[in-house]
């Protein structure tokens, strides 16, 4: 779909759901640095076929809205409460890293435009190293093999991907060379110089919902700490053991979940509608796990399917390797709230 902002074009994915004619909670989703709508393509589709009125907008200068691109979060949160504004409604935002610092800022300094936030891969700062943003600077391709590199777990460097078929590493590579000169120079800049996570946290009065990666290496788990006990009301916590920073690429389902669960907890007229939906959404997902987990083991137990798997890693015997991969193949999410 296509809508005006700020007398700009902004282009957004909405599942292939109009949204027209529907009063269902409306879900906004926020990109992180350099990229744009078709990093949320594994969630965007199930939010608005499961009773959300769901829009994966590109950001000004990003994919196909128009520009520029916005050279700090302050800007991009203002823009966001726009965006809200011409979607008729107050949202849900959920945002992946930059997008998470726009969705906390937007949360704190625009209440009336946020009715909740899931925020994936934050952390309470999020410093860029100096050779990233020198080859930013520049748009030297390096940038992009540089943050595929450092934003996947270690899962996906040897070829796991949800999406059969797929290479994650370098369709994110692909994603972030197609970005338009400058503009991840100008994401990644205003992420460094935001120094405002714990006091937009400490104003923000809406439900919040972390996801995090424990293998993230752009965002690491423990930069999140200070930033967790910031907000007035405790966030609840999802910790993915095995993703990186790219949440939503690496545990597509999972975040799907978080997400989803977050909405129903959000009560209220929309999360009592949701509720029967997410309960067979989530019913769905398990049996699919389960299903798939049955074939898993049973390759496992196959001398062979072992060897394939490789050598134990990390001084694991074989059998601690089985049960690292059957875990996987659970799906497992692991959620504490404090």
């Amino acid at each position: 779909m296509q809508l005006v902002v700020d007398d700009r074009t902004v282009h957004a994915a909405t599942g292939a759901v109009p949204l027209e004619g529907r009063d269902e909670p409306l879900v906004v989703l926020l990109h992180g640095a350099g990229r744009d709508r078709a990093g949320w393509a594994h969630q965007t589709r199930c939010l608005a076929h499961h009773g959300c009125r769901a829009v994966a907008g590109d950001l000004p200068g990003h994919g196909r809205s128009e520009g520029p691109a916005l050279d700090s979060i302050e800007a991009i949160a203002d823009w966001v409460a726009r965006l809200t504004g011409a979607l008729d409604g107050s949202a849900h935002l959920v945002g992946h890293s930059m997008g998470a610092l726009v969705a906390l800022d937007t949360a704190a300094r625009h209440p009336g435009a946020v009715a909740s936030a899931v925020l994936l891969g934050v952390a309470t700062a999020m410093p860029v190293h100096p050779e990233l943003q020198a080859a930013a600077d520049i748009d030297d391709p390096k940038a992009a093999a540089l943050i595929a590199a450092w934003a996947h777990g270690p899962r996906q460097h040897i070829g796991l991907n949800p999406t059969p078929g797929l290479w994650m590493l370098g369709g994110v590579t692909a994603l972030l060379e197609t970005s338009p000169p400058g503009v991840l120079a100008t994401d990644l800049a205003a992420c460094s110089a935001y120094e405002g996570a714990t006091s937009s946290a400490a104003s923000s009065a809406c439900p919040v919902t972390l996801v995090l990666g424990s293998q993230d290496r752009m965002s690491p788990r423990k930069a999140a700490r200070t930033l967790e006990d910031a907000f007035v009301s405790p966030p609840t916590i999802v910790e993915l053991e095995a993703s990186g920073h790219m949440l939503m690429l690496e545990e597509p389902e999972a975040v799907r979940q978080a997400i989803l669960t977050h909405l129903d907890a959000c009560g209220g007229p929309a999360g009592r509608k949701r509720g029967s939906v997410l309960r067979k959404v989530l019913e769905r997902g398990a049996l699919r796990r389960a299903g798939f987990l049955r074939q898993t083991e049973h390759a496992l137990t196959d001398d062979v399917s072992l060897h394939l798997v490789g050598a134990p890693v990390d001084g694991r015997s074989r059998r601690e390797e089985r049960h690292l991969l059957t875990d996987a193949a659970r799906g497992t999410v692991p959620a504490v709230e404090h």
